[in-house]
């Protein structure tokens, strides 16, 4: 059994914290340990994804390729098909000297290293397969990572400080994205020098370097100490394993929330929904309106980061003090809200000035909400199957909402920005019933 309560629990009524007690949290071991694993989470993501494409697009590959290759990220949202795998299969040797959640950890990493380094030395503008191999070996890896550190996450602490992790958590992903994005293409740049063109080299080097970053998540593996989960009875045979593995985790949940359940999931289907479908017309909104790349690039990579990490932090102690469902309501609303400042700044033209507050305003509540959220999933998991329930919450959230902005584009041709991001707001008024409805749905223990 495990020594921390299980986070699918509901508290018992504590007193309140003081801000002071209540910040102190961050400085906990468990919490350092997620700012560096949240790094080593946050470092794939842009490097299959965003810096690929401008490696390609400067190799000459043609747009419509680079768009088909965008698929290699769905690795993420069908994490669930093997989170079962990771959740409950030790690994020969591995698992035995360093636990379950370690070994699948470091296999994991292992091989995000592994494709990282196989993407630099293939040159795509000789042979663009490889390269497409090898990060879709990243892309696997990531979500193998992503399954294996969400489960090491909740089962080490207890419900009333899993929105201090999410916190932490975030903060990594979001500085690990920072530097797999300007900080390969600051790489690059340095090593090309004043070569104009394309040049291979320069790209090898960046992707070594952050191959080579990987090594912080790894460090923090082998020095951190395995958590407690409840002990698996062995089975008896194959098809004990696969209901043990496969149909036990997804059962365990809507026996728990029976009826509820349908509420609950639909919750976390559409939470993220107006961001999510905003968010893919963002970077073209900000080309039609006249902003320069260094414009944007200042804004976001200073503003917006800063915003989003304060937003992680407040919004993480703002659920320990208020309680989950409050500030997922507040998440809700301000995440809605934001899109109708993107509509105000639509009419506003070439105005940096509006360009940074809406910005800041809108991840500034992308923190708070996504603090909140990801506290909420880890309370709704049993500590027994925690990667694999969680995986599946994880993927739902991303599901619904990328199918709706793949028409982002179309909307916007036929009906321009401004009801755009009227329209995303108004997505997010069925998530406040949502929320209210499944704020009264109470969180049912573990067996």
């Amino acid at each position: 059994m495990s020594d921390a309560p299980s986070p699918a629990a509901t508290p018992a009524a504590s007193p309140r914290r003081s801000w002071a007690a209540t910040f102190k949290v961050y400085a906990e071991p468990a919490s350092l340990r997620m700012l560096a694993l949240g790094f080593s989470a946050g470092l794939p993501l842009l490097l299959v994804l965003g810096t690929l494409s401008f490696w390609l697009r400067e190799a000459g590959i043609n747009r419509t390729t680079i768009g088909y290759l965008s698929w290699v990220a769905l690795a993420y949202a069908f994490k669930w098909m093997w989170s079962p795998l990771v959740d409950r299969l030790p690994l020969p040797w591995l698992t035995r000297r360093l636990g379950r959640r370690r070994s699948w950890l470091l296999l994991s990493q292992a091989l995000i290293m592994a494709g990282l380094i196989g993407m630099a030395f293939n040159d795509p503008l000789l042979s663009l397969n490889p390269v497409v191999w090898c990060a879709l070996a990243v892309a696997f890896g990531s979500a193998t990572q992503d399954i294996a550190l969400d489960a090491f996450r909740i089962e080490s602490a207890g419900t009333e400080r899993q929105a201090a992790l999410a916190a932490t958590y975030q903060t990594g992903y979001r500085l690990a994205m920072i530097w797999a994005g300007a900080g390969a293409l600051w790489i690059a740049a340095r090593v090309q020098g004043a070569e104009t063109g394309y040049m291979q080299n320069a790209w090898q080097v960046a992707y070594l370097a952050m191959a080579a970053s990987m090594l912080v998540g790894t460090v923090t593996v082998l020095c951190s100490r395995e958590p407690n989960p409840r002990a698996l009875p062995p089975a008896k045979n194959l098809a004990e394993w696969l209901q043990g593995a496969l149909i036990a985790p997804f059962a365990d949940f809507i026996q728990r929330y029976r009826w509820q359940a349908a509420l609950v999931l639909g919750l976390i289907a559409v939470y993220r929904i107006s961001d999510v479908v905003m968010g893919i017309m963002a970077n073209p909104f900000y080309v039609d309106m006249g902003f320069s790349k260094d414009e944007v690039a200042a804004v976001t990579k200073i503003f917006g980061v800063i915003m989003t990490l304060l937003g992680a932090f407040v919004g993480g102690a703002m659920a320990m003090r208020w309680g989950v469902m409050r500030v997922l309501m507040l998440g809700a609303i301000l995440s809605a809200a934001s899109n109708l400042l993107f509509a105000w700044l639509s009419t506003r033209g070439h105005d940096l000035t509006g360009l940074t507050l809406v910005v800041s305003a809108d991840n500034l509540s992308g923190g708070i909400a996504s603090a909140a959220f990801i506290a909420y999933l880890s309370s709704l998991t049993n500590v027994q199957y925690s990667a694999t329930q969680y995986a599946l919450f994880s993927s739902m959230m991303l599901l619904a909402p990328k199918w709706l902005a793949g028409f982002s584009g179309q909307f916007v041709d036929a009906y321009g920005y401004e009801p755009f991001f009227i329209a995303t707001a108004c997505l997010g008024l069925p998530v406040l019933i949502l929320v209210a409805l499944a704020s009264r749905v109470k969180l049912a223990p573990s067996p």
